[in-house]
């Protein structure tokens, strides 16, 4: 019997967990500090490592089926005090360069096939292999041992958790709770030394790993490592366990709520964290399984921000899939999010992987696309903002047509992308330089079979991948200055000027006009409309980011026009923009239309949305739509699947859903205690409600919303 009070319990626990890593950044320094001239920079790594996992605290609370998270354990007042001077030193020793991690899934079929031992095993026969008398043998010996080092870390990190769970069970009184923490010890003493051989230890391998590699000792932040395809790694553990009789599906979905809430324990909310289902397999057939399913229903058991939930939709994904992920949306919940996998293969295939690699990828938090298991993506780096550089460009010079104004705005653009590369890649050498990741090179393929570190370019795709945000924002305003100062001349370029320096104060007349043009959203392709604008400039961008290459193996730069919280950020910092924006509000929150600007109904939004080629930004494309969930009928969700369909037919990247009512959305502003888990979807993530700023809880609430 599926076990719902357990979910509940440990989904209440999981809603505003307190999530420290200070205590294993403090042992890993201070370790790191200790060791400084006695060992390579990689073994360095590799026994801090080691000493901080061994120190650590370890977690396991009651109910708990999956453990491995960060334990409530705090550093007393004088380890902090230390800690601060320790950090502070070790960091300034590493530079703490610039740039994005854990924006991937690691290779957890290597991890659930082979165990630490099989890494270990073909370690020793790396190293075994390597030529005598070559200058770079040395430094890969040395390297790899530091790889082995870690992949011993480990085995004994989760040893620590199989001590505590028979510490439990010796302390237990009652028989079912002792018989769980029993269990727990047996597993964890298996994975992730061993190869899993049940679905439970593949569920427990892949939750402890992600959790042991969610530090970054080097370079101490909040990862957020995705856990890849479970629909697919995961599947074979089941059905085996499902044929023996050893397994039932209320119990494997009772693992599978347990392994989502988890990501809720080592993930604050703001960022996301998840995994995708569906799509192809390798050998061109639609991935549709029980686990799939269990996927996307734990979306409705746990009702948490994470996981971040993609279903890849293909042309042949089943009906029941789809039909099931809309109504999972219509019922509120702000996943999964639809991703077109027949698009996104094509774009992976042309920026050159092979039809096997390019059905294997991961939404890498938001909606940026990576591949598995094999990449070392930095995504959004850096960020643009594009109609705050049309404001730049417009006070730059007195533009006499809509031509130079337009040609001017690309060259700007082209500058700064340039600019912005040369930094990205600069920074690339130093991490390459300063931050070594023995532990997470492991994991990465081709890392040990090349002996290279991921940071050194041993990743098989080493992209990076600049995000524009505003597209809609920018091409409404474009549209609006050539219609209203070169076209009918309603007012001068110097007045337009005038009008954002005041935000429109003195222009109301002006404001007026803009607001009543249609914006992007309204399907009008015609030359000098916003969709004109939005196909121009989009495909120019991909054009322009062709150009550049960075550092190391396949290494391109691929554009993205998603913004996670920019489109909130840039607003409070941007002044009134062209299209009628006013100061302080944030820009249009993904690739569809600005906030309120569709006036023809989802439909016609859709198809302004789709008027051009996503195909090439695999960094990300994120299209919100918001519908009233007070309006939703008996035939909603057939209808909401169709629509979807109608998107993805036209070529539509990914499509996201909010189902909610205003009145509730200005009832949690007034009265957040009482929505403390209502979640909303934002530019490519979702987060609770009542944790955004009051300007980007203002952006939501003025979203159109849409009826069917």
């Amino acid at each position: 019997m599926y076990d719902k009070n357990r979910i509940e319990s440990l989904r209440l626990d999981a809603l505003e967990p307190r999530i420290d890593y200070t205590p294993f950044y403090y042992h890993f320094q201070k370790a790191y500090i200790a060791r400084r001239g006695e060992v390579s920079s990689y073994c360095r790594f590799a026994l801090s490592l080691a000493d901080a996992f061994e120190k650590w605290g370890v977690a396991i609370a009651p109910g708990e089926l999956i453990v491995g998270r960060p334990s409530e354990e705090l550093l007393t007042e004088e380890e902090r005090a230390e800690w601060a001077l320790i950090s502070r030193y070790a960091m300034g020793e590493q530079h703490v360069p610039v740039g994005q991690d854990s924006h991937m899934a690691f290779d957890y079929d290597r991890l659930l096939t082979m165990g630490t031992t099989g890494i270990k095993a073909m370690i020793d026969q790396k190293i075994a292999a390597l030529p005598a008398g070559d200058p770079l043998t040395v430094k890969k010996a040395d390297w790899y041992r530091s790889c082995r080092i870690c992949m011993d870390a480990l085995e004994r990190f989760s040893e620590r958790y199989a001590q505590k769970a028979e510490e439990l069970a010796a302390a237990e009184t009652d028989p079912a709770q002792k018989a769980e923490y029993e269990t727990i010890a047996a597993i964890c003493r298996k994975v992730p030394k061993y190869p899993a051989s049940s679905f439970y230890e593949a569920v427990q391998s892949t939750a402890f790993v992600t959790f042991a590699m969610s530090v970054k000792p080097l370079r101490p932040s909040m990862l957020q490592y995705q856990l890849g395809r479970p629909d697919r790694y995961l599947y074979p553990y089941y059905k085996a366990d499902v044929e023996a009789g050893v397994l039932c599906d209320d119990f494997a979905q009772t693992l599978i709520d347990c392994l989502c809430i988890q990501i809720n324990r080592r993930v604050p909310s703001g960022l996301s964290s998840g995994f995708m289902v569906g799509g192809r397999a390798p050998d061109g057939t639609p991935v549709s399984n029980p686990i799939t399913r269990m996927c996307m229903n734990a979306i409705r058991h746990n009702r948490l921000v994470y996981p971040s939930l993609g279903l890849c939709h293909c042309s042949d994904t089943p009906k029941g899939d789809l039909d099931l992920a809309c109504a999972i949306l219509a019922e509120g919940h702000s996943h999964p999010a639809i991703f077109n996998d027949d698009v996104i293969a094509a774009g992976l295939r042309y920026y050159g992987l092979t039809p096997e690699e390019a059905c294997s990828y991961i939404h890498s938090t938001c909606v940026e696309i990576t591949p598995c298991s094999s990449s070392n993506v930095w995504v959004a780096s850096p960020y643009t903002n594009l109609p705050g550089e049309l404001v730049a460009v417009l006070n730059s010079d007195d533009f006499t047509d809509m031509n130079a104004l337009y040609k001017a705005y690309k060259d700007h653009i082209l500058q700064k992308i340039r600019n912005d590369s040369n930094y990205q890649i600069l920074c690339r050498y130093e991490r390459a330089r300063y931050c070594p990741d023995p532990f997470l090179s492991c994991l990465v393929k081709d890392c040990l079979e090349t002996g290279t570190d991921i940071e050194e370019g041993g990743a098989r795709y080493n992209w990076i991948m600049p995000s524009f945000v505003g597209l809609a924002n920018a091409a409404d305003g474009l549209a609006a200055i050539r219609k209203l100062v070169f076209e009918e001349g309603f007012v001068t370029l110097d007045e337009y000027k005038a009008a954002l320096q005041d935000n429109f104060s003195s222009h109301p007349a002006l404001y007026a006009r803009i607001r009543e043009l249609p914006g992007y959203g309204n399907n009008g392709i015609a030359e000098g409309n916003p969709e004109w604008y939005v196909n121009n400039l989009s495909s120019w961008i991909a054009d322009a980011c062709e150009n550049f290459t960075v550092p190391f193996s396949s290494g391109r730069l691929i554009p993205s026009l998603f913004c996670w919280v920019m489109h909130d950020r840039f607003g409070q910092v941007t002044g009134a923009t062209p299209d009628g924006r006013l100061a302080g509000f944030p820009l249009g929150d993904g690739s569809g239309p600005a906030q309120g600007r569709e006036m023809e109904g989802p439909t016609t939004s859709l198809l302004s949305s789709t008027c051009w080629d996503h195909t090439r930004f695999i960094g990300g494309i994120a299209v919100n739509m918001k519908f009233s969930a007070s309006l939703l009928g008996e035939h909603s969700t057939d209808m909401l699947s169709t629509l979807i369909g109608t998107y993805l037919d036209r070529g539509g990247f990914e499509i996201q859903i909010n189902v909610t009512d205003n009145r509730i959305l200005e009832d949690a502003r007034l009265h957040p205690e009482n929505y403390r888990d209502l979640v909303v979807r934002i530019g490519g993530y979702s987060d609770y409600f009542t944790r955004l700023s009051p300007t980007m809880q203002e952006e939501v609430i003025r979203r159109t919303t849409h009826t069917l």
